[in-house]
């Protein structure tokens, strides 16, 4: 209710303007926030991410196309600009010939807030004169930073500084320290509620759900960017058990046990990940070694111990009789 004592009086006066229907419409969220588009200069690959006390922003802010390039449209957010900001970059136009097309269709530019980053590392990136303080954007090789409604104006600052500094991290980590750092220094007015991240291929795959590297959102939480980062570790751990999976495909045991432990050292806590180390290592006739893993799994849910039984019919499991007696029996 507070949230929204703050904003009727602003949000009355615009939909008494002249041609306030394309300044602020029910559709499109009242997203004030901060954001980044980038470009990793190693792979190519495309990234937004954002943070917002608003309700599950990635569903409005982020946009982005393997191969073509990224949009952040946010303040009194129009929607449209991603999907049509992406099919101008495709088009063959640039991020700031896009953006200026945009722009030159909007009656509502000036409480727009929008950033493009197209496949060449190209920005552009408008903040309108009539964002609400603090309000600011900055841009960087191959990347370009902005917020609106912040506590203070050293926002864009922190956040180019922590995406420039952090170099050496994976290129969606880097993304993500930039958000925090956003936060560290003051952050939406507001508060916090949700964020998202979006990871688009360099080029293309053979099928659209090959392009998205990760797509991770947090639509409600008290602390969005710590469940981003959580979710974006729990992200690697299954890049390893995916990994897994396709060494046992291969019959590579021993690939799939180093996948497996490298998996299951970034959630320990996980039974599954612990489960297909185990499996691998039966299969690698390790059993008693799979079964000191297995133990404590099927103590905690039974159910395992009944999908291993299962294992066998598919040749998920290659032990004998015996062996599957012994690990069955694991206490």
């Amino acid at each position: 209710m507070k949230r929204l004592a703050f904003l009727l009086p602003l949000v009355l006066t615009l939909l008494t303007r002249p041609a306030a229907a394309q300044v602020y419409t029910a559709s499109d969220p009242l997203a004030h926030t901060y954001s980044i588009v980038a470009r990793d200069p190693q792979t190519g690959d495309l990234a937004v991410a954002v943070q917002s006390h608003w309700f599950s922003v990635g569903t409005s802010v982020s946009w982005a196309e393997a191969g073509v390039g990224a949009v952040a449209t946010q303040s009194f957010t129009n929607k449209s600009f991603g999907p049509r900001g992406l099919a101008l970059l495709k088009s063959g136009k640039s991020a700031q010939q896009a953006l200026d097309e945009l722009l030159r269709t909007d009656e509502g530019r000036d409480v727009r807030q929008v950033a493009i980053i197209d496949n060449q590392g190209r920005v552009a990136t408008h903040t309108g004169s009539k964002c609400i303080d603090m309000a600011g954007h900055q841009q960087g090789p191959q990347f370009s930073v902005q917020a609106n409604m912040m506590l203070n104006n050293t926002v864009p600052a922190a956040m180019a500084k922590a995406y420039e500094q952090n170099i050496k991290l994976p290129f969606a980590e880097r993304v993500v320290a930039a958000l925090e750092a956003a936060q560290a220094a003051g952050g939406d007015i507001r508060g916090r509620q949700s964020a998202a991240l979006l990871v688009v291929r360099a080029k293309p795959g053979a099928g659209v759900w090959e392009d998205r590297a990760i797509d991770l959102r947090v639509d409600d939480a008290a602390e969005p960017l710590q469940e981003l980062a959580r979710l974006l570790r729990l992200h690697r751990a299954y890049e390893h058990m995916n990994a897994g999976d396709l060494a046992v495909e291969k019959n590579d045991v021993p690939g799939a046990i180093r996948e497996y432990e490298a998996a299951e050292k970034l959630f320990p806590q996980n039974l599954e990940m612990k489960y297909w180390h185990a499996i691998s290592l039966a299969n690698k006739q390790q059993v008693p070694q799979a079964i000191k893993l297995l133990g404590p799994i099927f103590r905690q849910d039974a159910n395992w111990r009944t999908l291993t039984q299962r294992l066998l019919k598919v040749g998920l499991l290659t032990v004998s009789d015996a062996e599957l007696k012994q690990i069955l029996a694991a206490k």
